[in-house]
This record gives structure tokens, C-alpha cells and sequence, in this order.
């Protein structure tokens, strides 16, 4: 999700909801209200055309690939491994490449809340002078850093994810239409609101964070004329905090189911458990996870039955993508924009909430990535 530093995509896979009188959340009778169902009277918009079979491709190929001679730097963003969200998938598209490319050697450092640019600077160099090779930076805080230091090491590749601002032939962007995974979380929260009335919850307002907004708001407008918005941050830009403060995410939410908000989409990494815990305590909401499939996700584990879906930016897909053309020696085979067609971002299903409006959403999806609906990446309030 951020890059808080996106995510979704994670970000990660989570979605499903077979219908309120079958399934009400994992078991939890309490969250029965809110869940919904595909005939929900807030939809004002005819059903998409279903979507034809194969709308989308792996940006893998598939082939098997020998990366026993990478030795892989992950500069993780703050949060690190184990934040439910963005850095986690950033970790698990390196663990799958442990897994199937062979890799043994992976070193990874965490950035710090209120570091400074030159800690990120020596973190980054730090891995260059070991000889780590390739070396990912995740999340857009570490452009500046990348700049500075991948000049200085020409033989060594690097990757920064959720930033395309730096040109330079060692540098390789992994970026994101998280407009789009957004766009398809607005139109499942329309399908899966009692009170035709949702919410959106953002960590740090910064132009990456508003394309999250934006396509939320996008898909919920696309299939309603009437719902009503809740629309927030946590922090203005600058302060990175609001991507690591769950009791502010949770004062944040419980703010917004107490206007009526019966699903929250939250777009703020690890503060994004206060979100979910203050959805379980009001036993009238569901809540939308981002980067991740975060019903998945240990660290928020007890509020599983609450999560309707996540928008998945599948960082861990690029990550993994990065590294297996790294291992080819051909980074041509990347695409510039991980994106629907790419499986780059979409939704999850984990927990059945979203099985009986699946056609709905790969309806919407099919139109996005066929260029008949655009998304936009500036929210329109």
C-alpha cells in the first residue's frame, strides 16, 4: 500500500462473502449486520458483462531460474517484516525466491519512524560495500538514498518499489496502479454495506496514499449515486507516523462507523490493526485490508472474521519478479507498471466474503483492464 511505504496489493491475496445468511465473518454472529449481500439496496448501477476467461497474465513465466549466486540487500521501510502489510509482502516475494530460485544469502535491515536521510544513506551503502546484489529498497522514502548511492556502485542492480523518479541504468522502479485494486475495493464495499455508507482510512496523506483514495472512491461512486463517504488521514504529509499507529487508526475508524460507516478500507499499514480492532468492537462493521491478504495475516489474526477482502499490491509478485529476472540476467522481461492485467494488484478471497459478487468484480476488472473504464490516481472528493 504504500509505500508505506504500499501494500496493494500485499497489497498482498483476501475476499469473500458467500452471502450473509451463509457466512457471517469466520463464525462471529456479531458482524452479521454488516455483512451484506450482493443485492444490496445501496447499488444504483446495472451489473457489469461478465468478464471473459484469462482477462489477466502472469507477469512470471514460470521458468525455472537458478539464484543460488544472488546475495539479495531488503531495506525494508518502516514497520519491517511483520507489519501485516507492505514490508510483509515485500518479504514474502524474497522468501518465495528462497524457495524457488535457490537463494541462501538475504540480508535485511528496517528503517527506523524518524530516521534520518543519511541513516537510510549508510543502510543502503552498508549493503553495496558487502556485496549484496541485488539490493530492494522498499517504499518511496528511500529515493533520495537510492539517488545518492546507486551512482557509487554501478555494478551492483537495485530496486526501489513505489518510486519511478530515478534514471539511472542500475535502478529499476517497481511501481503499482493501486487506483485500479482500489477501484474494486469501493465497488465491493457498496456491495457489502447495510447502511449505504463506508469509509476510507489513509496513514500519511501523500500523492501515493491518494491513489489508494482515489480509486476507492472511484469504484464506490461507479455502482452507487447515493452512498455516502467517510474520508480520512492520520497524518498530513511529512509524518510518516500514521503508517505505524494503530490507536490512532483506531480512533480514526471508530469515528467513522459512530457517523454510520459500516466498512472501512484502510490504506495505512501497520496502523491499519487499529482499524480492524475498531471494527470487531463495533460489532456493526467489516473492514478492507491493503497490500496484503491480511485475513491471512498472523498479526491480526482475531480480527480475521471482520475482514471482508483485500486490495492486493502484490509487492511480493514484483519483489519476486525482480529477483527471478535478476537471476535471467534480462530485467527486460519486467513490466513498467505492475497493474490488473499483470495481476500486479486485484483482490483477495481468502474467507469466502466476496463469492457471491466474484462476477461483479472481475466484471469491473475486465472493463479497467480493457481500457473501457479509466481509474484515476487523483481523488475526487
Amino acid at each position: 500500500m504504500r509505500g508505506t511505504a504500499l501494500a496493494a496489493a500485499t497489497m498482498a491475496g483476501v475476499l469473500t462473502l458467500a452471502g450473509c445468511a451463509k457466512d457471517t465473518g469466520g463464525g462471529s454472529s456479531n458482524n452479521t449486520a454488516a455483512a451484506g449481500s450482493s443485492g444490496s439496496s445501496c447499488v444504483t448501477a446495472p451489473k457489469p458483462p461478465a468478464a471473459p476467461a484469462a482477462a489477466t497474465t502472469s507477469s512470471s513465466s514460470g521458468e525455472k531460474v537458478d539464484g543460488s549466486k544472488l546475495k539479495v540487500g531488503l531495506a525494508f521501510d518502516i514497520g519491517g517484516r511483520g507489519d501485516a502489510s507492505f514490508n510483509d509482502a515485500a518479504a514474502a516475494g524474497v522468501d518465495k525466491a528462497k524457495s524457488e530460485l535457490g537463494i541462501t544469502t538475504v540480508s535485511e535491515s528496517t528503517a527506523s519512524p524518524s530516521e534520518s536521510e543519511s541513516a537510510k544513506q549508510q543502510r543502503l551503502e552498508q549493503m553495496a560495500s558487502q556485496g549484496l546484489n541485488p539490493i530492494i529498497a522498499v517504499g518511496f522514502a528511500y529515493a533520495p538514498s537510492v539517488a545518492a548511492v546507486a551512482p557509487k556502485h554501478p555494478n551492483t542492480r537495485f530496486a526501489i518499489v513505489d518510486d519511478d523518479t530515478i534514471k539511472l541504468p542500475n535502478v529499476t522502479p517497481l511501481v503499482f496502479a493501486e487506483e485500479q485494486g482500489s477501484f474494486l475495493a469501493g465497488v465491493a464495499a457498496v456491495y457489502k454495506s447495510k447502511n449505504c455508507h463506508i469509509g476510507f482510512v489513509g496513514g500519511v496523506n501523500t500523492p501515493l496514499i491518494q491513489k489508494f483514495e482515489a480509486g476507492y472512491l472511484q469504484g464506490a461512486r461507479a455502482v452507487s449515486n447515493k452512498v455516502k463517504i467517510e474520508d480520512e488521514y492520520l497524518t498530513p504529509a511529512g509524518d510518516f507516523s500514521g503508517f505505524q499507529d494503530p490507536a490512532k487508526g483506531n480512533v480514526k475508524a471508530a469515528a467513522e462507523i459512530n457517523n454510520g460507516a459500516d466498512v472501512i478500507y484502510h490504506a495505512a499499514g501497520a496502523s491499519g490493526k487499529g482499524v480492524f480492532d475498531a471494527a470487531k468492537t463495533s460489532g456493526k462493521a467489516l473492514a478492507i485490508g491493503v497490500d496484503s491478504d491480511q485475513y491471512n495475516q498472523a498479526t491480526v489474526a482475531a480480527d480475521k472474521d471482520i475482514i471482508l477482502t483485500s486490495m492486493m499490491k502484490r509487492v511480493d509478485v514484483a519483489v519476486f519478479d525482480f529477483l527471478q529476472a535478476n537471476a535471467k540476467g534480462d530485467l527486460s522481461v519486467l513490466p513498467q507498471r505492475f497493474d490488473l492485467k499483470v495481476d500486479g494488484v486485484g483482490y483477495a478471497t481468502s474467507g469466502g466474503k466476496v463469492d457471491d459478487i466474484k462476477d461483479v468484480l472481475d466484471g469491473y476488472k475486465a472493463q479497467i483492464i480493457s481500457g473501457a473504464i479509466q481509474v484515476s490516481d487523483k481523488p475526487t472528493k
